[in-house]
C-alpha cells in the first residue's frame, strides 16, 4: 500500500475538513460525527512510518494533539494553543492498518482547558495523551472584528 487510493476510510468517515497545512500535508486525515459521537482516523501509509515499518511516534503525537485541541475547541468555542501534552505508547500499529482517536475535555476554565484521547487500531489500543491548552480568548475576539470589518482592536 503506497498511493492515496489505499487510504480509504471505513463507511461512515469523509475526508477531514479545516486542517491546517502541517496536517493537510501529512494526511490525510478523516471524520466522522453523527451528532452524539465524533472522532478522526488515518489508514497507516509508507510515509506515516519509521524505519521498521511503525506509525511513527512523532506522527501519532501530532493527531493527538489535534483530536486533543478539538475536543477543547469543541467545548469552549475559542481558538486554543496547546501548552501541554503528555503521551503513552502502547502498541504499534503498521502500514495498512486504520488508526483512529476520540478525545473529551475533562475540564475548562476562564483561561485553559483540559483533555484526554485515545487511539486505536481496530480492538488495540496504541497510544492515550493528556493534554493542557491555552483559551486564545483575544485573538477570538480580534478574528470576529476583522471578519466583521471593524477596524477597531
Amino acid at each position: 500500500m503506497s498511493g492515496e487510493a489505499d487510504s480509504a476510510p471505513p463507511e461512515g468517515f469523509t475526508p477531514a475538513r479545516q486542517r491546517g497545512p502541517f496536517t493537510t500535508h501529512n494526511g490525510p486525515l478523516f471524520a466522522f460525527d453523527d451528532g452524539a459521537t465524533w472522532k478522526r482516523g488515518f489508514r497507516v501509509l509508507p510515509r506515516h512510518c519509521n524505519a521498521f515499518g511503525l506509525v511513527h511516534g512523532g506522527w501519532l503525537m501530532a493527531f493527538a494533539d489535534g483530536l486533543l485541541a478539538e475536543a477543547c475547541f469543541r467545548a469552549s468555542g475559542t481558538p486554543i494553543l496547546t501548552i501541554r501534552m503528555t503521551s503513552d505508547f502502547l502498541n504499534p500499529a503498521r502500514t495498512g492498518e486504520w488508526v483512529e482517536g476520540t478525545a473529551r475535555t475533562t475540564r475548562v476554565t476562564r483561561s485553559m482547558a483540559f483533555a484526554e484521547c485515545e487511539i486505536r487500531s481496530g480492538a488495540k489500543l496504541i497510544f492515550t495523551a493528556t493534554g493542557v491548552f491555552k483559551l486564545m480568548e483575544g485573538h477570538a475576539r480580534r478574528a470576529k472584528r476583522a471578519l466583521s470589518g471593524d477596524a477597531a482592536t
